[in-house]
């Protein structure tokens, strides 16, 4: 019998010096030597003190935040203890460990830490039906990137909660909804927020929107409006963003990212006055953006500039501590935009923009004038599912799966392209690969690689100035084997081109 399982120990500071949980954004390597228990303690304290665990919050069960952080069951049952002991959380048996009250005095916060067959899809510039041009095309395998493990959706507890919500709606309810979302749903976004991405908006700053596409849409106009039609982007960076601000009537010049992330440099000297930006997870690359470029990033926008933080798909990661939003450091002058989409599934169609207060209200009217708002129903449905913890455990599930998918192409890689270079390992749903050698077309590789039928995306179509050639490959929506069958065939397709 081992007594000392559940024991607080010192093994636990080498386990948890790269480890982190989304909820609150813990990242134990901030703990003094031997402080766990007491850094846990606290830091939950102060998020019961600033209303990110309001009263009602449900706190992880201990096993699963202790799985988090890599540190032993005892030092989060110690943590927990101590605040049950000072009044603040109370145990509810199959319900958890759940915020009873919060201290009679707030402190302010700490500040932040800036932490041939299909060959004519890849011929000339990509136009603006390319992405739906390549998803008609059949094919063996599809490594496009962006899409989870749709697989893996919730169905059974989606049609349980749908099921509920329509059994508890008052008739009332099924008139047009508020343009802004549900109350229940903007509720629910901003403590996931607060729990998972380092910042409590307030409600009222939340939009709810049909995805990403629409946020940036809704951003673009409010920002012609008062006179902004530049917006400079990522380069590399999404060529379907690039595509929708394009569209929407701006101007989108590049500014390079680099291994550390946005060249803020390169920004000021584009003049542009505001930048779209990944700082998460940037895309392609992988990169996150270092504490050095926040800070340089927060002082050109103190000065003026407007940043739009895409935070597409920060939950999912692997090998390193999460990395809180921007939105956290500098609200006013950030427009956060997030969606289910890498959560749960495109399909959807739901997301939220979080406005700077100058613009909620313009933001609000565009919408308006867009759609009325966004379904109610499946608001409804998404609110439960996040309040309840379900979307959560949803995320967990996510992960595991979509790192033994990550390992998988990593391994097939190595097997079937030994001179490419592999990016972005740590986190998401894709990788960025660079092919060795020089003079490499990879949108002729693309193209060989589609009529042996597997799907990629060349690189080149997320670059706006000349970089290496190379693709982009999604590994969520595909298991292992088919993972390794279309890296073989990519393979062979690089050598038949090369």
């Amino acid at each position: 019998m081992d007594r000392a399982k559940d024991a607080p120990d010192d093994r636990s500071e080498s386990r948890a010096a790269h480890a982190g949980s989304d909820f609150l954004q813990l990242s134990p390597g901030d703990a003094p030597p031997g402080g766990l228990a007491d850094w846990l303690a606290g830091a939950l304290r102060a998020a019961v003190a600033d209303g990110r665990l309001p009263v009602g919050a449900r706190l992880p069960a201990t096993r699963v935040l202790a799985a988090d952080l890599r540190v032993s069951r005892g030092v989060v049952t110690e943590a927990y203890r101590r605040l049950s002991e000072g009044g603040l959380v109370a145990g509810r048996g199959r319900n958890g460990t759940v915020v009873v009250a919060a201290p009679a005095t707030r402190p302010s916060p700490a500040p932040p830490v800036p932490r041939a067959g299909g060959s004519g899809v890849f011929s000339g510039t990509p136009g603006t039906d390319v992405f739906e041009e390549l998803r008609a095309h059949p094919a063996l395998v599809d490594l496009s990137p962006g899409v989870p493990d749709l697989a893996a959706f919730p169905r059974a507890a989606w049609l349980r909660t749908e099921r509920a919500v329509l059994t508890g709606l008052p008739t009332s309810d099924l008139r047009y909804g508020d343009p802004r979302g549900v109350p229940e749903l903007r509720r629910a976004v901003a403590a996931w927020l607060a729990r998972n991405r380092g910042f409590a908006p307030d409600p009222a700053d939340v939009l709810i929107v049909t995805g990403v596409a629409q946020a940036l849409g809704l951003i673009a106009r409010v920002l012609l409006a008062d006179g902004t039609g530049t917006l400079a982007v990522e380069d590399p960076g999404s060529l379907g963003v690039r595509q929708h601000l394009v569209a929407s009537g701006l101007v989108t010049p590049p500014v390079p990212v680099d291994a550390y992330g946005l060249r803020v440099d390169a920004l000021r000297a584009s003049g542009a006055p505001a930048v779209l930006v990944t700082p998460a997870h940037q895309f392609p690359t992988g990169v996150v953006l270092a504490g050095g470029r926040r800070r340089e990033l927060m002082r050109w926008a103190g000065g003026g500039g407007l940043i739009v933080e895409d935070d597409y798909d920060a939950e999912h990661r692997y090998d390193r501590p999460p990395v809180p939003a921007l939105r956290s450091l500098l609200p006013e002058h950030v427009h956060y935009t997030g969606s289910v989409s890498k959560l749960l599934a495109p399909a959807l169609r739901i997301g939220w923009l979080v406005a700077p207060p100058r613009h909620r209200d313009a933001l609000t009217a565009a919408k308006r004038y867009a759609d009325l708002g966004n379904a109610v129903v499946p608001q409804l449905v998404l609110a439960r599912l996040m309040d309840s913890g379900a979307l959560e455990r949803h995320v967990r599930l996510l992960r595991t799966r979509h790192r033994r998918r990550r390992d998988a192409m990593i391994g097939a890689l190595r097997a079937h392209l030994p001179g490419a270079v592999v990016h972005g390992v740590a986190a998401g749903l894709h990788l960025m690969v660079t092919y060795g050698g020089a003079g490499a077309d990879d949108r002729a590789v693309a193209a060989e690689a589609l009529a042996r039928g597997v799907k990629v995306q060349p690189l080149s179509w997320f670059h706006q100035e000349p970089g290496p050639a190379g693709a982009v490959l999604g590994y969520g929506a595909c298991g292992p084997a088919e993972i390794e069958r279309g890296v073989a065939l990519l393979g062979e397709a690089l050598r038949a081109v090369g």
